[in-house]
């Protein structure tokens, strides 16, 4: 379906059935699949022909989802997995190990911060942070000779910011890596990384994607167009063969175009088994089909709430890229003229005690780790999401102890903010 809009490729996108086969994508709940000889499940086994043989590698179901969500981003292959985390995992390790090296935007969401300055740095993966507003010559001066990546937000939950993606690009391809782009916030129906530069993109569809917090889940898709090859010794495991596979090569088995994805799944997805579930999936299905309406209202919302907390005094500071005179006005403007996201950060006045009393007075908004919803929801990152964090970390990743991250759902902008106000009454009343 590429030659059709965002918006059909969210309601039709993915599946088509045939003839008195079901309209909707169908739940294959089943583990395993049953084959008529040995000779074709091994066929399977060698990556010699495509089909289905044990859900913890794929999933009929899955596949379509998959598939909607490459089209929507304009890749060539893409792949569930079963949380967002596992998405930028999987990303990452797909193609550095032990002794390499990865660029990342230090404002990245805390969860996938903690995962690559902790859990990846004991596996042996080092990373250099940098600030998505850097020099040229200090992002440049981030790289090494064994840099294999470079990783970055559209839009950093919950700091905001906005990633030049075109300048990140730029400079990640000067050094011979790729740039990977979660794209959680944005959702292809806002912005489509790949069409400034970006290589890879993941996604938490656990946010927007389901917008009903039903499933947990991730995704990663691939453009096909970064070129492996061209770097053989850099991607040895996508351009040499691989024993655990009979020795295939999958860049020249499955070209640009399928070797990322298939390796993320011939040896990752084997070996860790971060599979989303097909119930999952096809929940995560019923959101696609709606998330070109409820994005629109939910930037409605976020731009509404956003300028009357700039206007009140009780508010020290609002950050929202789609607010007119924001730092990263211009930016958005430029990856996202159609609207940025639902999610607003601001201070309240008073510091930590009076944002938690705020919280603590909504009564639309409800506390919740979660963020981007059809309900609206709030939280406090500095003592949850970003919690693992020193004082150090917190400044860098853009966390000050009075954010609260404000995420709009689609109810009626009118009483969010009667909410708001109400609330922020209260907080300065300790």
């Amino acid at each position: 379906m590429s030659n059709y809009k965002i918006e059909t490729k969210c309601v039709q996108g993915g599946y088509t059935p045939g003839n008195g086969e079901p309209r909707q994508i169908p739940i294959i709940q089943s583990t395993t699949f049953k084959y008529a000889s040995s000779a074709d499940m091994g066929k399977l086994f060698d990556l010699e022909a495509s089909g289905y043989f044990y859900t913890r590698l794929q999933n009929p179901t899955n596949d379509s989802v998959a598939a909607k969500i490459c089209d929507m981003e304009g890749g060539t292959a893409a792949m569930l997995t079963s949380s967002g985390q596992a998405a930028s995992f999987f990303a990452v390790f797909n193609i550095a190990s032990c002794g390499d090296h990865v660029v990342a935007s230090s404002t990245i969401y805390g969860g996938t911060y903690n995962l690559f300055a902790v859990t990846l740095k004991r596996m042996g993966i080092d990373f250099t942070f940098v600030s998505p507003d850097c020099t040229d010559e200090e992002l440049n001066a981030a790289f090494r000779e064994n840099t294999k990546a470079v990783f970055g937000e559209t839009i950093a939950n919950p700091a905001l910011t906005v990633l030049d993606i075109e300048r990140f690009a730029k400079a990640a391809h000067a050094h011979g890596v790729p740039l990977i782009i979660d794209n959680t916030f944005a959702t292809p129906v806002n912005c489509r990384p790949f069409e400034w530069g970006a290589d890879i993109v993941t996604h938490s569809t656990t946010k927007y994607m389901d917008g009903h917090g039903a499933a947990v889940g991730g995704c990663i898709v691939d453009s096909g167009k970064f070129d492996w090859t061209k770097y053989p010794e850099k991607f040895a495991g996508l351009c040499t063969p691989d024993e655990s596979y009979h020795g295939v090569t999958y860049t020249e088995r499955f070209g640009l175009e399928g070797a990322f994805i298939t390796k993320a799944t011939a040896q990752l997805m084997r070996d860790f088994g971060a599979i989303q579930a097909p119930q999952n999936a096809f929940l995560l299905n019923l959101g696609l089909e709606s998330l070109h309406v409820r994005m629109k209202r939910h930037c409605e919302n976020g731009l509404a709430v956003a300028k009357f907390l700039k206007n009140d005094p009780r508010v020290t500071w609002v950050t929202y890229p789609g607010l007119e005179g924001d730092r990263y006005y211009e930016l958005a403007q430029k990856y996202m003229p159609n609207g940025t996201c639902g999610v607003v950060s601001f201070g309240v006045k008073g510091g930590r005690e009076a944002a938690e009393r705020f919280m603590g007075n909504l009564k639309i908004a409800a506390i919740e780790t979660h963020v981007a919803d059809a309900r609206t929801c709030c939280l406090h990152p500095a003592s949850a999401t970003h919690r693992q964090m020193n004082e150090e970390e917190l400044v860098a990743a853009g966390i000050s102890g009075d954010l609260v991250r404000f995420s709009c759902g689609i109810e009626n902008s009118d009483d969010l903010i009667a909410d708001i106000d109400q609330a922020l009454a209260a907080s300065q009343m300790g």
